[in-house]
């Protein structure tokens, strides 16, 4: 006779399988866990890695409107662990790609500002416009001619960049170091005098020269419809100015005023954080009128450079660098002044 297996109740059977469905669960949601706390470590390790490797390389993204951007360098001077990007950097993000404004002061600084703008599109650069010949406006430019990108820039500031790209290298190899290697002086390929429209991906800019301010070249690039302004080192924000290497403050005043009379709702400066209009004109287009009415008084009364050393210019020391800078300011307002009175 063969013996019978005795099988468990329906009422037990559900048991077991719910016991087992939630064993099953809480395997389940533990390996899920461990998975996710896995990749929380790894994230945290390469974050650790990118913070070491560009600890102080940093540009800080600020957002100026959808898909425009401002990257806000150090306010101090150039260095090794700067890149030479000490210095404020437009983005604009078009159907097409992007449009960058100022390539940074070495090729590691430029691939650095390319790392940046990774963070916010994964769109090709296809522009690149220089607006001026200071070291942080073109000496990246190589890097991204190797991306295939147009480089744009007055033809004034290209005489720039082709004068003085020896001394540039010379003191950037003093002040950064290792930090040039790889750099490679490469001019703005296509350039214009007085104005030029470019259009990409159904963005319309305008670039303007208006004449020497900081450097003789330095042009803005204006995008009407969401009047926002970059005006390149037209505007020191955060910082002070320094009148050369143009050394025409006169002139920089007069472009100041034909910059502001587009009536800009946003302006990304050369230096520091972007800003309206009116924190623009306190930063710069004021302090140089203030410099001009101080050394006049001056020359009026037949006073000399030492005079011009002793103004008072406290009411400026919210600026970053002012102790460095405000005496060689004066000095240079009053040799241009000198010579007509």
């Amino acid at each position: 006779m063969i013996g019978r297996v005795a099988l468990p109740c329906p009422v037990y059977l559900d048991i077991m399988f719910n016991n087992l469905y939630l064993y099953l669960q809480l395997i389940v949601t533990l390996i899920l866990k461990k998975a996710l706390m896995f990749k929380i470590i790894v994230f945290a390790i390469l974050s650790l890695f990118s913070n070491i490797l560009f600890a102080d390389a940093v540009l800080q993204v600020r957002k100026v409107d959808d898909n425009v951007y401002a990257l806000v360098g150090e306010l101090s001077q150039r260095s090794k662990d700067n890149l030479a990007n000490n210095s404020t950097h437009g983005v604009i993000v078009t159907d097409d790609g992007v449009i960058l404004i100022d390539s940074g002061g070495s090729y590691l600084g430029a691939e650095h500002i390319h790392k940046v703008i990774q963070t916010i599109t994964d769109k090709p650069i296809k522009i690149v416009i220089n607006t001026g010949g200071q070291d942080h406006r073109w000496l990246g430019n190589e890097y991204y001619q190797k991306l295939g990108a147009r480089i744009i820039a007055s033809s004034y500031a290209q005489d720039d960049q082709k004068s003085r790209a020896d001394s540039q290298m010379s003191r950037l190899d003093n002040l950064i170091g290792d930090s040039l290697k790889n750099t490679n002086p490469v001019f703005a390929t296509e350039t214009f005098d007085s104005i030029k429209p470019i259009e990409l991906g159904k963005v319309k800019l305008e670039l303007h020269y208006f004449g020497p301010a900081h450097t003789v070249g330095d042009i803005i690039a204006w995008m009407p419809n969401k009047r926002i302004m970059f005006a390149g080192d037209i505007v020191f924000n955060n910082r002070m100015l320094g009148i050369g290497p143009a050394r025409n403050f006169q002139s920089w005043i007069d472009v100041f005023e034909k910059m502001a009379s587009f009536k800009p709702s946003h302006i990304v400066p050369g230096h520091g954080d972007p800003s309206n209009l009116q924190e623009a004109t306190k930063n710069t287009y004021q302090y140089l009128v203030f410099l001009k009415s101080k050394i006049a008084e001056i020359l009026d009364k037949d006073g000399d450079m030492q005079d011009a050393l002793k103004i008072d210019q406290s009411k400026y020391n919210y600026l970053k660098n002012h102790e460095s800078i405000a005496g060689k300011n004066a000095q240079w307002v009053f040799q241009q002044m000198e010579f007509d009175y």
